[in-house]
């Protein structure tokens, strides 16, 4: 029988339970995480609620640009904004605390896309 020194081998193998035990621990951990999350809302009944209702985006941007020296451009610009946000704020101008994702929209030149 050769004479094979145990310790590589034993270190190989002690590698591997490591490996073994920490791919199980993650995983573990993971189903921990999906038991700890809250439950998904439901609406009437444990069934889900139903989708937003869709906004009528040219009756809102109507509202939005009536006073805008550039109506077309305007409703243009309103128009992108509400289709990628599902919001117009309220009014002429301002109010943007009411429909955050149409504040935060900006064109390349770093102002802001929506009137």
């Amino acid at each position: 029988m050769p004479n094979i020194s145990k310790t590589p081998f034993v270190s190989l193998l002690l590698s591997f339970i490591l490996i073994y035990l920490a791919a199980d621990a993650d995983e573990m951990q993971v189903s921990r995480t999906n038991i700890d999350s809250p439950p998904p809302e439901t609406g009437i009944g444990g069934a889900p609620p139903p989708p937003p209702q869709p906004i009528d985006c040219d009756g809102r941007c109507e509202e939005r640009c009536k006073l805008s020296s550039r109506q077309r451009l305007c409703k243009r610009a309103c128009g992108t904004c509400c289709d990628r946000c599902g919001c117009v704020p309220p009014g002429t101008a301002g109010n943007y605390d009411t429909c955050p994702c149409y504040a935060n929209m900006i064109t390349h030149g770093g102002r802001r896309k929506c009137p």
